[in-house]
């Protein structure tokens, strides 16, 4: 305990400010995504959408460009540097929310969420990059998660949010959006406060070319970037298969497929399930990294969410729907922290961002068909067993992690 306490006391004020940077950025890009999901319904009868399958098309091309996004923004971070990418995509994704808001028909919903998609790619590698780049090798594995746990703040604070603004303005949906442009103000004190990262400069003066994107598939790296890219393939598929669908799932009627728990107490339960299941669930994650090592970790986190999940779908009366989604939160958000640790310590500075700009967003464009996939099986057998499917791909999630090397202790060159 004595040797952690002198390792945080050691931080510097600019390793925070990178932080609080990353972490906001992450949580505001949380909190402009899920605005969507929150609001669905009421899309859908503003925009005379009757299938949940189509309901479901604006977050599948949105997860579609985060794969793009990641990859571009991965490139542009290696490039011009991490700080001005990741301003970048902070300002890509709260612009297109505002257009979000004024969408008069499907497909000008789908374009702006599809460029929303590309901004939300690039947020997370970059900042990740930041932070792995910038923080001493004992306590990256926190730093890291406590970036990952501000996208629970994120989505609890989408959820209020929305609540407030549909209650109080005659359930306005548009409105909500309109908020979703606040994220931008952020980049003006990124700019003014948080320098760039010193190993990005050094590398920059001392490198006597640009490395290939083709490297990370090379021998050294290339099996680990498999895995880990299957690894996020399937669990972001859980994710948001299970996650987007789960506001539609707590509010639409029993009659529909849903719990029929109403909008007021569906807000309740996800501003419970983010702070007390997906936001200790990220921060876990670092300290039991430190402790089992980051392969083990991401075996139990993703094993235990495929078991919650089943069980969760099963759920009927209101509390017990609660303490289920706390503990899915927990683990099934939880793990993500792993990825961007792990993915941070298997590649080197000169294709770190877009190694996880692939491997993370790369999948998540894969993932793209999950919240369609389980909005057309929802159609045909409902939400409570379309959700087992989300089981089966965090089982498969864990098997990818069985193939991850250990890194616990890896020194950055």
């Amino acid at each position: 305990m004595a040797t952690a306490t002198v390792r945080l006391s050691e931080v510097t004020s600019t390793q925070k400010r990178t932080l609080i940077a990353a972490a906001l950025g992450w949580g505001l890009d949380g909190f402009d995504v899920l605005l969507y999901s929150n609001v669905q319904i009421y899309v859908m009868t503003a925009l005379g959408i009757h299938s949940k399958a189509i309901s479901g098309l604006p977050n599948t091309f949105m997860l579609l460009a985060s794969g793009i996004g990641g990859v571009m923004f991965g490139f542009i971070a290696d490039r011009i540097g991490r700080t001005k990418a990741l301003m970048l995509s902070i300002l890509t994704y709260s612009v297109c929310s505002l257009g979000s808001g004024l969408s008069s028909s499907l497909g000008m919903l789908i374009f702006f969420r599809f460029a929303l998609g590309l901004g939300m790619g690039g947020e997370w590698n970059t900042g990740a990059t930041l932070v792995a780049e910038t923080w001493p090798t004992e306590l990256r594995a926190k730093a890291i998660a406590m970036v990952q746990s501000a996208w629970a703040w994120g989505l609890a604070s989408a959820a209020v949010v929305t609540w407030f603004v549909l209650d109080f303005f005659h359930k306005d949906w548009r409105l909500v959006f309109v908020v979703g442009l606040l994220p931008a103000l952020v980049t003006l004190w990124i700019r003014k406060s948080v320098p760039e990262s010193a190993m990005w400069i050094e590398h920059r003066a001392t490198q006597t070319g640009n490395a290939p994107f083709s490297e990370i598939f090379s021998p050294p790296f290339r099996r680990n970037t498999i895995f880990l890219f299957l690894l996020n393939v399937f669990g972001l598929f859980a994710w948001w298969g299970l996650f987007t669908w789960m506001p539609p799932y707590l509010t639409l009627p029993i009659a529909k497929g849903g719990r029929g728990i109403g909008l007021m107490n569906t807000t309740w339960l996800l501003v419970t399930l983010n702070l007390l299941g997906m936001f200790p669930g990220y921060l876990t994650y670092g300290w039991i990294a430190d402790k089992l090592g980051r392969r083990r970790s991401l075996v139990l986190f993703t094993l235990c969410a495929a078991l919650l999940i089943p069980l969760y779908a099963m759920a009927r009366t209101p509390w017990l729907i609660l303490v289920l989604g706390v503990f899915v939160g927990f683990f099934g958000t939880g793990f993500f922290a792993g990825s961007g640790i792990v993915g941070s310590e298997l590649f080197p500075t000169r294709v770190r961002s877009r190694a996880l700009g692939f491997t993370y967003n790369g999948a998540r464009a894969m993932s793209c068909v999950a919240p369609y996939t389980i909005g057309r099986v929802a159609d045909a057998h409902g939400l409570s067993w379309a959700f087992t499917i989300c089981a089966v791909a965090f089982l498969l999630a864990m098997v990818m992690a069985t193939q991850l090397p250990e890194t616990k202790g890896k020194q950055l060159e």
